[in-house]
């Protein structure tokens, strides 16, 4: 009885632990932590957790959380592991994946490279966790569109290859050597160093960029087939232009970048020439005539040239000449000593112009029908000192030679007008405040002035006494300027 009770209790212990094997033996350590899983479909308590094939553990629970960054309900699944993977490293990947077509499931592990740890308790996040694919997902893309189009593409390969095994055939036994070619490209391909993503999305944006003008460029490639074409006509001439191609591509790499400088001020001299190349064309036909005119005159430029050589050889015996030195010497003295008139000059020239009243003046002086000649005509006036409101006087205060019943503005005689005395002598150029004066060179007179008169000015016709002569040299007010606009001293560069 004794050996029936103790077979019993084994049998019994020996089902408890049978029964309690899929919840984890008792009395042994495990490793605790948590995955997040975008859905628990399927996943129960007691499935597997596998890391490459091996079973190191179990669900202990599932439950539910809303993910703070979505906002979606998610799955936590609670897993106790054996001691032996502790710990997992912190970028460890989470799959639920099928284990059976009956629909049983397993937590399949992937262990990172992290240095990190996952300590007991610890989650694995959502963001390391891959959404499974589930069989009636997959099977949910045959519907009836996707069947219809793969019963066509069927057709057509049937179609395609029917009655051509033979092709079939030496297309198979040309693949060999194809591919064995092919597999040092692929491996220069697929070097990070060649950057062959980068390139495909830089081809991709310039397939985009020339979109627009596919036209031209399908009308450019057109014409590069004629060129390629003729180019093809002389072999020999194109070989030898390849081979001359990597020395001046070489020699392009040595120059290009120091010409860059050079090229990014062409490119900014070429956009200002823009205006200039407008005009251009628009004046180009004047510019046309100008080229024809000019070139019998550039015909006869190689005489000037010549002729200029002689004056620039001149021109450097005068350098070496040392009385040159002893002119330039006395012209500097000149400048010195003519310095003092020119200051005391500047004001009247600068504001009035004072050289310009000088010579019009004594051209109309000198351009006088005057028999015998002007100057002999001036000193007889000036003669007799005692003759009343004669010429000379600068209190006359009626002209000497206009009778008292005519208008001296209007009186003329065989001759043309006769002489009538206006001009102000030592007229004013500024005033003490510097302003512009210009009673010189202004053109109209004073119907009448004059100051300290021994004769009354009046309105009688008979009795001219002051009537019409202006003899004081300064007009009341501002004359202005007559020479570039000046208004005062001041503003004189």
């Amino acid at each position: 009885m004794l050996v029936g009770a103790v077979t019993v209790l084994v049998a019994i212990v020996a089902v408890l632990l049978a029964y309690s094997a899929n919840q984890g033996l008792p009395f042994v350590p495990t490793y605790k932590v948590s995955a997040e899983l975008p859905g628990g479909e399927n996943l129960v308590r007691g499935n597997d957790v596998r890391v490459g094939g091996y079973r190191v553990g179990l669900v202990k629970e599932i439950r539910s959380k809303v993910d703070e960054q979505t906002g979606k309900a998610i799955a936590v699944a609670d897993l106790e592991l054996d001691k032996a993977v502790e710990p997992l490293p912190s970028d460890t990947k989470v799959l639920v994946r099928p284990r059976s077509p009956l629909g049983l499931k397993y937590i399949e592990l992937t262990l990172g490279n992290s240095k990190a740890e996952l300590r007991p308790g610890a989650a694995i996040p959502l963001a390391q966790a891959t959404e499974p694919v589930e069989l009636d997902q997959f099977f949910g893309i045959f519907n009836a569109e996707f069947r219809d189009n793969q019963r066509t593409a069927l057709e057509g390969y049937g179609s395609a290859l029917a009655g051509r095994g033979q092709s079939i055939n030496i297309a198979i036994q040309e693949f060999v050597p194809l591919l064995r070619n092919a597999e040092p490209v692929f491996e220069v391909l697929s070097d990070p160093n060649t950057a062959l993503g980068r390139f495909v999305r830089q081809s991709r944006g310039f397939v985009g960029q020339i979109a627009p003008v596919a036209s031209t460029y399908s009308q450019l490639f057109t014409n590069m087939a004629t060129t390629f074409e003729a180019l093809g006509r002389s072999p020999a001439a194109l070989a030898q232009t390849i081979e001359r191609a990597a020395p001046a591509l070489q020699a392009g790499i040595r120059s290009l970048p120091v010409q860059r400088p050079f090229m990014a001020d062409s490119a900014i001299l070429f956009e200002r020439l823009k205006p200039v190349a407008e005009e251009l064309r628009a004046s180009l036909p004047t510019i046309t005539n100008a080229l024809v005119v000019g070139q019998p005159v550039l015909l006869r430029a190689p005489a000037l040239y010549e002729r200029t050589r002689g004056l620039m050889r001149a021109i450097r015996g005068l350098m070496a000449n040392p009385n040159t030195l002893l002119a330039l010497k006395d012209l500097t003295s000149t400048l010195a000593i003519a310095a003092p008139l020119v200051e005391f000059i500047a004001p009247y020239q600068t504001v009035c112009n004072f050289w310009n009243y000088f010579w019009t003046g004594l051209g109309e002086h000198i351009s006088e029908p005057v028999r015998g000649g002007t100057i002999q005509r001036v000193q007889l006036k000036l003669d007799d000192r005692s003759q009343d409101n004669r010429v000379g006087d600068t209190n006359a205060e009626r002209p000497v030679d206009i009778p008292a019943s005519s208008d001296p503005l209007t009186a003329r005689g065989n001759t043309g007008q006769l002489q009538t005395l206006h001009s102000q002598y030592y007229g004013a150029a500024i005033d003490a405040k510097g302003r512009a004066d210009c009673e010189n060179g202004q053109r109209g007179y004073l119907n009448r002035k004059i100051t300290g008169s021994r004769y009354p000015v009046t309105d009688d016709p008979n009795n001219l006494g002051g009537n019409h002569i202006v003899m004081d040299p300064n007009t009341p007010g501002l004359q202005g300027p007559t020479y570039k606009g000046l208004k005062n001293l001041k503003d004189v560069p």
